[in-house]
């Protein structure tokens, strides 16, 4: 019968330990969780709801329209005509249907460039501002021959000067 007893109160004593440590665990692991969310950049919610606004906000990139020249070679300015460049030249521009365009009206467009290139001299080819004001000549005569579309860039890839 003692051994009956001694058996009843052990099971006790577990029991009470068993419902005492459930709200300790509960809170241990509510206090986990909200250090969690407090960790990840000043709460889980805030941190979810700007982690996918961001993603909705991004743009698609704009793929780029290139339209490819041949090269240029023309006598310089200076020198008596004696030195000579060589540039190749892509441009980008605003739409794609200007392709056709510039396409029918290449012959314009070389000539006019030609003119330009010819009309320089070594001294003003040479810098880096001389063959920034060079882009910026080339696109600007040239959209005012496009009504589609518009240069937007010229790139350099060629430039010699011999």
């Amino acid at each position: 019968m003692a051994a009956e007893k001694k058996q009843e109160e052990t099971e006790e004593k577990k029991d009470g330990e068993k419902k005492k440590s459930f709200p300790v665990k509960a809170i241990v692991i509510g206090i986990v969780v909200l250090v969690l969310l407090g960790a990840a950049g000043g709460g889980g919610f805030w941190f979810y709801t700007q982690a996918t606004a961001k993603k909705e906000a991004a743009p698609k990139p704009v793929v780029a329209v290139m339209w490819a020249m041949d090269p240029f070679i023309v006598n310089l300015m200076d020198n008596n005509g004696e030195r000579y460049l060589k540039l190749a030249i892509q441009l980008e521009i605003s739409d794609a249907k200007g392709v056709a365009e510039l396409d029918q009206m290449k012959p314009r467009l070389r000539d006019n460039v030609l003119d330009l290139l010819s009309a320089k001299s070594v001294k003003e080819l040479m810098d880096m501002a001389g063959k920034q004001r060079l882009r910026e000549e080339i696109a600007m005569r040239l959209n005012t021959f496009l009504t589609t579309a518009k240069v937007s860039k010229v790139y350099f890839t060629e430039f010699v000067i011999q």
